[in-house]
């Protein structure tokens, strides 16, 4: 019994023991699978995780490859390699093997053994260990102390991702460089490299072997003259740090984490930026670099400027002619240009002192000096310098040129301003001013006649049938045209081909608009008035009255106007996006639009909203705010248009009626069209129905919900009591990360749409709740507008007259204005 009982006690005993080993051994295993330790080791077939699954480690074969390479990869269903450790040197077969050497090294070994790549320490260490971190970063420590010995982070293959850093170094030549493949199919290092260059205001640059092949332009730390100021990259807490003499760095964090986003130098020598989108279970790939020719360095030589939308593309600085006329003729602009007259302190003759000549939204050219706080005395110091050819300034500092100005590039937005000293003959020829005077005198005692002569035969022969009430010389008289520039009809005629029908952008309620471009080179949007329209005529002087006084970045900018005869233009910056609803409500471009981009417009419309309202020096009510009256630039930033209709107030008003009511059917609050009374809650309503919009992507002018027939509005008040209103987002764009921020939105854009004006919050209101500065917000009562109409009434409804009576007030509706 007792040999039983000790038996029995030596055999639990050993049970016990090989028990706590495994379990020791399994524990080791799960705590450690983001680590590799001594004695481990993964192989062809294993993969190891970071720590919440994010990044893996492990064996990968390129597409039409069956070579095996060793990579830090995104854990995601389509293969995104970010890091490859054996980049010259892939296995031929699936025996290889990741593990530490004996002497502390991260090593991938073949099926003999035999070293294929090491992370190769300067030192020896008796015991480390490789940790994949959920940043990405492959990291080899020291056991003993767990000091960094290697990290993939500082030896870069072609990927930059959130939280590293691309680095260049002087003082200790060290070097953070992106390195594209050779081709999509090899991992090899290809011939393009993406480097920083530590100046005192840092580059970004990229490489075509030794031939630079793109800049960035130089920049403030968060942004660059080199780059369009939207790029998603400066939208996620990137930087460019110089923290001290030949040292610079650029890093990015990622400040929305519900959005995925890294950059990639490919094999053609694009560096791409790709956001993941869970919809489509694949990245959306687009250009950072070198998204037109003009993106090459040096595209247009030294003195040269660049213009993708330009024909030709290149063409030299004012004061400047081809060096080689023929070459430039043939379209190979890369010798560039040369001056037409020296400079004063090149001749030492005694001619009138040299002077500068502004380039408007350019990127900044190469080669600059950079003085920190020298912005009052910059042009001094240029001026006072013979050898200085340009300078230009923002709130750091002076930036001086002594060498060629090179890669040069106009955009349309952004942008920095560029002065260009020239020769004092340059600036201004006296003679051929005289000559333009002269001649203009002479020519306006034949064209005044002439016109005055027209329009009275013009004035006769429609006597009876139109009376605008605003000849030419009232208009002009006008003291709205006083500081507004006047431009030539000969000149906006030319500028748009003689309003060819292939520069119409489109047809407004009271005019066309067309595309135009200037002498300079400057692209505009003309709206010309029908000369048959008395109402355009009041709405013509409208906007002048509103716009002219305006200045905000979410507001379209009037640049001047054209009033001669019976010809009245407006001329607006051009818009080169188009108008939202453009985008919007089209199946396949509303993809460009992604939540994050919506947010900004919607943000952009509040803000220009808030302009009006409050913060400008006039309080304007739009009246007319719609998708097709936002226009959005290059950079889909949105800009508020069409301010024909629009009503200043005075200081004490806040709201008024009128007996002819203007808009667009399904936009109009319900007091506006009903009762003629306007107030800044109509343009909140307008606002709460655009909303909506932007976040469906549906119009509200349609209906929707067949069996019932309801508008959009009516359709989000039905989900919204379901308790599903976030059924409401756009399917194309639909993320349930951006759940609760979508759900936020569309209450804000129901309690727009209240059926009370005093219900509806203000403007400053409005964005404060967007910003979830307001956290608790308030139950929205029933939207106005909650009709229901059958298929068959809704056909007929857009075949019903644009005007009808509702309570004795005429209703104009002019849809798509």
């Amino acid at each position: 019994m007792g040999f039983c009982h000790k038996a029995n006690s030596s055999s639990m005993l050993q049970l016990f023991l090989l028990t706590c080993s495994c379990s020791c051994f399994l524990v080791g295993f799960c705590t450690a699978i983001d680590t590799i330790s001594v004695n481990q080791s993964i192989q062809d077939h294993e993969t190891l995780f970071s720590n919440e699954q994010k990044f893996k480690l492990g064996f990968f074969s390129p597409v039409n490859s069956s070579y095996r390479y060793v990579g830090v990869m995104y854990n995601l269903p389509v293969m995104t390699v970010i890091w490859v450790a054996n980049r010259d040197t892939p296995l031929n077969d699936s025996n290889g093997k990741i593990e530490i050497s004996g002497d502390g090294n991260l090593v991938v070994l073949d099926g003999k053994r035999e070293l294929i790549w090491s992370s190769n320490l300067s030192i020896s260490v008796e015991s480390s260990s490789a940790q994949l971190l959920e940043t990405g970063n492959l990291v080899l420590r020291d056991i003993s102390n767990g000091r960094t010995l290697w990290e993939s982070f500082e030896h870069a293959s072609d990927s930059f991702v959130a939280n590293m850093k691309l680095e260049t170094n002087l003082n200790t030549n060290k070097r953070n460089v992106l390195t594209s493949w050779k081709s999509p199919s090899d991992p090899a290092p290809g011939r393009f490299t993406c480097t920083i260059e530590p100046l005192e205001i840092p580059n970004v640059l990229e490489w075509n072997g030794s031939s630079l092949y793109w800049r960035s332009g130089p920049g403030d730390g968060h942004i660059s003259s080199g780059l369009p100021y939207k790029k998603y990259m400066y939208k996620h807490g990137a930087e460019i740090v110089s923290d001290s003499p030949g040292n610079a760095y650029l890093t990015f964090t990622l400040l929305n984490s519900s959005i995925e986003i890294y950059y990639a130098l490919n094999s053609s020598g694009v560096l791409q930026e790709k956001v993941w989108s869970d919809e489509k279970g694949d990245w959306n790939v687009t250009r950072f670099s070198l998204e037109t020719e003009c993106d090459v360095y040096g595209k247009c030589g030294p003195f040269g400027s660049c213009n993708a939308k330009g024909k030709p593309i290149c063409t030299c600085f004012p004061g400047f002619e081809p060096r080689n006329k023929e070459e430039w003729d043939a379209e190979n602009w890369t010798s560039g240009c040369v001056r037409k007259t020296p400079l004063l302190c090149e001749t030492n003759n005694s001619a009138k002192e040299d002077g500068f000549l502004k380039l408007k939204k350019v990127k900044l050219p190469h080669h600059l000096k950079w003085f920190p706080n020298l912005i009052d005395e910059c042009r001094s110091q240029c001026l006072n310098n013979c050898s200085c050819i340009a300078y230009a300034y923002n709130s750091d500092g002076c930036m001086l040129w002594s060498e060629s100005l090179i890669d040069v590039k106009l955009f349309s937005s952004g942008g920095a301003d560029l002065y260009i000293r020239l020769a004092n003959s340059e600036l201004g020829n006296k003679k051929y001013q005289k000559a333009i005077i002269i001649s203009t005198t002479v020519l306006s005692f034949f064209i005044i006649p002439l016109c005055v002569y027209f329009m009275w035969k013009f004035s006769l022969k429609y006597k009876g049938k139109m009376d605008t009430g605003y000849p030419t010389e009232k208009i002009l008289k006008d003291d709205k045209f006083e500081e507004l520039p006047l431009f030539k009809f000969e000149i906006l005629s030319n500028a748009t081909d003689n309003f060819n029908l292939i520069n119409k952008l489109g047809q407004g309620g009271f005019g066309s608009v067309y595309k135009g471009k200037l002498l300079n080179g400057q692209e505009i949007a003309v709206k010309r008035l029908a000369t048959s329209s008395n109402q355009g005529v009041e709405e013509f002087m409208n906007e002048v009255e509103v716009i002219s006084k305006l200045q905000h970045r979410n507001l379209v900018r009037l640049l001047g106007c054209c009033v001669e005869c019976d010809e009245k233009m407006l001329v607006y910056e051009y818009m080169p996006s188009g108008s939202l609803d453009a985008y919007l409500f089209d199946l396949h471009k509303k993809e460009v639009l992604d939540w994050h981009q919506r947010v900004i417009i919607i943000e952009g419309i509040c803000r220009g909203l808030l302009y009006l309202h409050r913060d400008s020096r006039l309080r304007i009510i739009h009246r007319d705010l719609k998708a097709s009256n936002i226009l959005l630039d290059e950079e889909l930033n949105p800009k508020i248009s069409d301010f024909g209709t629009a009503r200043i107030f005075g200081g004490k008003e806040d709201q008024a009626n009128t007996i002819r009511v203007v808009g667009t059917y399904g936009y109009m609050a319900p007091e506006y069209a009903l009762q003629g009374r306007f107030s800044e809650k109509s343009d909140v309503y307008s606002f709460g129905v655009l909303l909506l919009e932007i976040v469906s992507g549906k119009k509200n002018t349609k209906f929707y919900d067949d069996e019932q027939g309801q508008s959009l509005i009516a359709y989000a008040w039905k989900l919204w009591n379901e308790e599903n209103i976030v059924k409401l987002m756009d399917q194309v764009i639909y993320d349930p990360k951006m759940k609760a921020e979508v759900m936020r939105y569309a209450h804000v854009g129901l309690l727009c749409v209240q059926e009370m004006a005093k219900s509806r919050p203000n403007i400053s209101t409005i964005l404060s709740m967007l910003s979830s500065e307001i956290v608790e917000l308030p139950l929205p009562t029933q939207p106005a507008f909650l009709v229901s109409r059958s298929a068959s009434e809704t056909e007929s409804s857009k075949r019903s007259a644009s005007k009808c009576s509702v309570n004795g007030v005429t209703l104009t509706i002019v849809v798509g204005r």
